[in-house]
């Protein structure tokens, strides 16, 4: 059997109908795994896509430093966060150091569809 990997899933308000819509098209790939996501977005990933999600703090409340912990003590092994780069966000902060610590340890990092769905490729030919 396949190593499950830690994927967290997150989306800015604008972005989650289509985090949701990208789950769903990949829920089989999805499910073999192991998905961390932040409070909004995992409901919605629970619900509209049917998948068993490990929900954190909401973003501003904490779940953006959550990830970024995990990122740290590499319990995590890809983030997907749907960016909307047309809103200003008052945890803007919180943001740019969960990606700041993505990029420091390397961690396969996707922040729109076609990245999504390279990183899940990779994951998937990874554990292969």
């Amino acid at each position: 059997m396949p190593h499950q990997k830690k994927i967290a899933l997150v989306a800015h308000d604008a972005k989650k109908d289509l985090i949701v819509d990208w789950a769903s098209a990949n829920r089989d790939a999805l499910s073999h795994h192991h998905i961390y996501a932040t409070g909004t977005t995992g409901g919605r990933l629970m619900e509209g896509a049917g998948l068993a999600v490990e929900r954190l703090l909401s973003g501003p409340l904490g779940g953006d430093a959550q990830l970024g912990a995990m990122i740290a003590e590499e319990r995590l092994d890809a983030l997907i966060f749907f960016i909307d780069p047309l809103s200003a966000l008052p945890h803007d902060v919180d943001v740019k150091s969960l990606l700041r610590l993505a990029i420091l340890y390397d961690t396969p990092l996707a922040i729109n569809k076609s990245s999504a769905d390279a990183v899940l490729f990779s994951l998937k030919t990874d554990t292969d």
